[in-house]
């Protein structure tokens, strides 16, 4: 139940500030894509800031070994960058400007009763079902592991 309510109110908290910061209004960040016309910066603050607060509360978290909900933490173990990095970014960032929507404005805007949203969140599932089954198939396509030497 502690997980449930810490994860409604990070939501809660999340999309207050997309709302209040404008980031939910697709026109605002094809605004701030639009480098060439008329550029609105005022997304870069609102990323600025996030930074900064992030910043603080992973220098504070790394300092606990458990959770605020008691579990142990679980942080990620991929360094570096790679092929699948770099062309997730990509694919993400042409969405991005094509839509103006990312994940978190997305939910914001179905929430809200968007077309525009729920079109984003349907193609935003259809490719995540995608990728869960791209490993798959790459692993049924594998060749067979060479057996351990003892």
């Amino acid at each position: 139940m502690k997980k449930l309510v810490f994860a409604f109110a990070g939501g809660l908290i999340f999309g207050l500030g997309l709302i209040l910061a404008g980031m939910a209004n697709p026109a605002k960040v094809l605004g701030f894509l639009d480098i060439a016309g008329r550029w609105d910066p005022s997304l870069a603050f609102v990323m600025g800031g996030a930074i900064a607060v992030g910043l603080v509360g992973f220098r504070l978290a790394r300092a606990r070994p458990m959770a605020w909900t008691g579990e142990p933490r679980a942080w990620p173990n991929l360094h570096g960058i790679d092929k699948r990095l770099v062309l997730g970014a990509l694919v993400f960032g042409i969405g991005w400007g094509i839509a103006g929507i990312c994940p978190g404005p997305a939910l914001v805007l179905l929430g809200a009763g968007s077309g525009k949203g729920l079109t984003f969140v349907v193609a935003m599932l259809a490719g995540m079902a995608i990728h869960a089954m791209l490993p798959a198939r790459a692993a049924k396509h594998a060749a067979p592991a060479a057996p351990a030497k003892h």
